[in-house]
């Protein structure tokens, strides 16, 4: 079974592979292979932070409607 993982999951994977590419004792093989798992990461991450705030710039009013707080 797939569970799909959460944002802070997520983050955590991508800081993961930060610091192991920060340490720089990593094979040149895995590096880029693992500098492309952070960038999948941290694409999936961003959605997730532009869905969220969408959500959030909506007020729901009393009669059930939406108001943008953008306005």
């Amino acid at each position: 079974m797939s569970k799909t993982k959460t944002f802070e999951e997520n983050l955590q994977d991508l800081e993961t592979i930060v610091n192991k590419l920060e340490n720089g004792d990593v094979p040149l093989e895995e590096a880029i292979s693992e500098f492309q798992k952070g960038m999948l990461l941290s694409k999936e991450l961003q959605k997730t932070l532009q869905a969220a705030e969408k959500t959030l710039v909506k007020v729901m009013q009393a009669d059930g409607t939406e108001v943008d707080m953008d306005d």
